[in-house]
């Protein structure tokens, strides 16, 4: 089989659609009900992944053409806290720099926003492919990130996790006749090995610690001091009044 020199590329395989059709399910289904007003995807401008969203501005961007803007993903060219939501569909772990792409996101998100990420799970059959064979071509010349170790880079930029799931627990077979006789383990896997699909998917939302009044604390002593002096001085500002008259 030839080797896909792009992502994009591989999505047309066979591999690549029985991937996408759970991505694309993954991503209608979680994006619904995010509200907002900005909504990004970062990458793979050639599938709407943003197409079950609500928000009013929806856009795709990333190097490849085709993308509604063209952007460098290491440095965006967004103003800071404008994006609601941003998804990231395979985009880090075919980077040079991945915690940098994510810092970008979190300077873009309002706080509460909200970032959905897929990536391949190397703890996983695809990931044991990538391991033993050849990792010339897409998408196994990326560099896939363990689930542990994004949550890790998730909660150090003041991230929450709030969802995910795992998905692709058929072998990477090349033929689609194989991958659907393999079709039994996708519900299977949800239930017995759920960590061990070929594909993750992460939902995080962006926390910022909010102000806390701090209160004074008196002392009693001193207030029970102050609280008779005050009559007192009222009395003597009363007298003073009259001697003036």
């Amino acid at each position: 089989m030839p080797t896909a020199n792009s992502l994009a590329e591989w999505l047309n395989t066979p591999q690549g659609q029985y991937l996408l059709a759970r991505e694309q399910e993954y991503f209608d289904r979680s994006v619904t009900d995010i509200f907002g007003f900005n909504a990004m995807q970062l990458g793979l401008p050639q599938h709407q992944f943003l197409r079950a969203s609500r928000m009013p501005l929806r856009f795709s961007a990333a190097r490849d053409a085709g993308a509604q803007v063209l952007v460098e993903m290491e440095e965006l060219p967004f103003e800071t806290g404008t994006m609601d939501l941003v998804l990231l569909p395979h985009v880090l772990e075919f980077s040079k720099y991945p915690h940098q792409i994510l810092r970008e996101v979190e300077r873009l998100l309002r706080p509460e926003g909200n970032v959905i990420i897929s990536g391949f799970n190397p703890r996983s059959l695809w990931g044991m492919r990538r391991k033993f064979r050849s990792r010339t071509g897409y998408p196994w010349c990326g560099d896939f990130i363990a689930l542990s170790r994004l949550k890790d880079w998730l909660a150090l930029l003041g991230f929450e996790i709030v969802g995910g799931r795992f998905a692709c627990y058929a072998p990477p077979m090349l033929s689609p006749k194989w991958l659907e006789r393999f079709h039994f383990m996708e519900p299977a896997g949800d239930r017995w090995w759920a960590v061990c699909g070929g594909v993750y998917y992460l939902h995080a939302v962006k926390r910022v610690a909010g102000m806390r009044l701090i209160k004074p604390q008196w002392n009693k002593r001193l207030v029970s001091k102050l609280i008779p002096v005050a009559p007192k001085l009222n009395r003597e500002v009363s007298q003073l009044a009259k001697d003036d008259q």
